[in-house]
């Protein structure tokens, strides 16, 4: 199965694949989000490591359990050949109410049918308060004209 735009990237195809993958992660759709990578897809998220389909698949519904009102900006970094690095920040709160900003970079390798087989991310949790929050969109797909993280300064 192909999962276009395929490697090698260029910037453009690059900026499309991130796209991609930031709409899908603000569907918070475990199972939407899972079929972005190989079956045996190797992460390393903060200090977890987890391979294959169905643990990405576990590994989100805890997370989304947790992470509540989640929405989440990608930006390309670099790419080279069939990898791309991005950057990224997103939005959450805890069960207690308080929000934070968690900033973080991701390394991301794809095979010959454009799918994930490597994802190396490192994040930070920052607290927030409710008046710093810059991501105020409904549930689901950013808005075309909303503010990149570059434009917002982070």
């Amino acid at each position: 199965m192909d999962r276009p735009p395929l490697p090698p990237f260029t910037q453009e195809t690059a900026a499309q694949k991130a796209r991609m993958a930031e709409d899908a992660w603000n569907s918070r759709d475990p199972a939407r989000v899972s079929m972005a990578y190989t079956q045996d897809s190797r992460w390393r998220n903060r200090s977890e490591f987890i391979q294959g389909r169905e643990a990405i698949k576990a590994f989100l519904v805890r997370k989304w359990a947790r992470e509540l009102d989640y929405r989440l900006i990608k930006e390309v970094w670099a790419w080279h050949e069939n990898r791309i690095a991005v950057r990224f920040a997103y939005e959450w709160h805890d069960d207690s109410g308080q929000w934070f900003r968690s900033y973080g970079n991701e390394n991301w390798e794809f095979d010959p049918h454009g799918l994930m087989r490597i994802r190396i991310a490192s994040i930070n949790d920052a607290p927030i308060s409710e008046t710093e929050r810059r991501y105020h969109w409904a549930a689901g797909r950013r808005p075309d004209d909303h503010p990149s993280l570059s434009e917002l300064g982070f």
